[in-house]
């Protein structure tokens, strides 16, 4: 038996927890849950505080780094990322461990809960396998090589330039030919920090000269959609979404788009080869870290960003507005009916005082392909099973046992999403992802119980 499903492995964790969640078991269907991976972890544990006049230490927490370790080393043992687990313990010690383990079906939830269920393997959300729009476009008029040349050499005179075989190697790699004012910023300087040793002046010299962190040739890679990895519980809720007039197009990534820098701050700097309708071919935008959707314009080239030294870059616009992203909720719109129309892809029914609501006014909607909806808001959840379009659909426990005993679960589901609120036992979700997993032949969630005897309390 491998040592993760020993429960001596996880009595120092169990011992702990009993001691800082003695309320939470001792109520009717009291548990505790949590998940440890072999990264970190999300275990319910009462904060510590140190002493009065000092900071908190390491030895402060050693007994739960302790107990998480051992946990740990037993997952490294099987080759295993993580774990949940839920527990159960009551007053004379007698303990019920359930061990949770997802497998490929399954992304990553909060603590022992799942994440979105997989339901066809490989499949990613709309905006994920949406390509630009062939818009044709002119470089900038401020692309120069010559002057981009001459400026970067009069600020960073002696940098190592990229060899041509350095700059022919990257394209081969990325299968795209380097746009002429890249090529000229590399054989300027290559941005290899090998070349400046220990002279951090140099580097930052170079840095502040291109306007961004330089990559070296190597490291170029193109930020197509794949590149810019969101979960779908998330990445079903985003659009693309592209103004007539906007610079850029409102991509997840782009083919066209070819990264060779950051800000400093992990914000992605590109090379845009297939801008929007008011854009120009070569402009520089930047890949927003906070987002999963989107660009914003930097410069309208790279001889502008170089030699005018862009920096300002956020917009700070929302790209998911009315009518193709609708929430409802008690902050937002106040109605199912004021979210229809036939360009909404997502409907997010949040937070609700009133009525439950009604799905009428967006069946037969052609492009709706997401659902969410706060566990209690609908009216009639097999409403649902007439939203005949639907990709991602996230309702809470009760919406779904209605679904699943009807037989009207959406077939032509690719991923679902099961919404949790307060602190439900996590074993009877797991039981229905267990379900919907099985009607698309998916893995399901295995479950490993363990039982033993903590004593009482001392």
């Amino acid at each position: 038996m491998p040592s993760i499903h020993d429960l001596a492995t996880w009595e120092p964790l169990l011992r702990l927890l009993r001691a800082g969640s003695a309320e939470s078991l001792v109520a009717p269907g009291g548990h505790v849950a949590g998940r440890i991976g072999r990264a970190g972890w999300s275990v319910p544990l009462p904060p510590r505080f140190p002493p009065p006049g000092r900071a908190l230490q390491v030895e402060d927490m050693q007994d739960e780094f302790d107990a998480v370790e051992r946990v740990q080393n037993a997952l490294a043992d099987v080759g295993a990322d993580g774990i949940s687990f839920v527990v159960e313990i009551s007053p004379n010690g007698r303990t019920v461990l359930s061990l949770l383990v997802t497998g490929p079906a399954v992304e990553a939830g909060s603590g022992a809960y799942p994440g979105s269920l997989l339901l066809v393997e490989g499949a990613v959300p709309e905006p994920w396998r949406r390509l630009p729009d062939p818009i044709p476009a002119a470089p900038a008029s401020s692309a120069d090589l010559a002057l981009l040349e001459r400026t970067l050499r009069e600020r960073i005179p002696g940098a190592s330039g990229a060899t041509e075989a350095e700059i022919a190697a990257a394209e081969a790699r990325l299968g795209v030919a380097l746009p002429d004012e890249l090529k000229v910023l590399y054989r300027v300087t290559r941005g290899r920090w090998g070349d400046w040793g220990d002279d951090h002046a140099a580097a930052q010299r170079v840095s502040e000269a291109v306007g961004c962190e330089l990559f070296p040739p190597d490291e170029v890679y193109i930020a197509d959609a794949p590149s810019r990895f969101c979960p779908w519980q998330f990445a079903a809720m985003e659009a693309v979404v592209t103004p007539p007039d906007a610079a850029v197009q409102g991509l997840v990534g782009s083919p066209g788009w070819i990264a060779f820098g950051d800000t400093g701050g992990g914000d992605r700097v590109a090379t845009d080869l297939t801008p929007g309708p008011r854009g120009h071919l070569g402009q520089i935008i930047v890949l927003d870290h906070e987002q999963s959707i989107g660009a914003d314009l930097l410069a309208d080239s790279l001889t502008d960003l170089v030699v005018n030294r862009r920096r300002d870059w956020y917009s700070g616009r929302r790209r998911d507005e009315p009518p193709v992203v609708a929430r409802v909720n008690i902050r937002s719109l106040t109605s199912v009916q004021a979210a229809a129309h036939p360009e909404l892809e997502v409907l997010s029914i949040g937070v609700w005082e009133g009525e439950p609501l009604g799905l009428a006014p967006v069946i037969g909607l052609p492009r709706l392909r997401t659902l969410t909806a706060y566990p209690g808001t609908l009216a009639d959840p097999l409403e649902i099973a007439k939203l005949t379009g639907l990709e991602f659909l996230e309702l809470g426990p009760e919406e779904w046992r209605v679904l699943l005993d009807a037989e009207a679960v959406p077939r032509g589901l690719s991923a679902a999403g099961i919404v949790v609120h307060g602190d439900r036992h996590p074993v009877p979700v797991v039981g229905i992802a267990n379900e919907l997993l099985a009607l698309w032949d998916r893995p399901p969630i295995t479950q490993t119980i363990l039982e033993g005897d903590l004593g009482p309390v001392a």
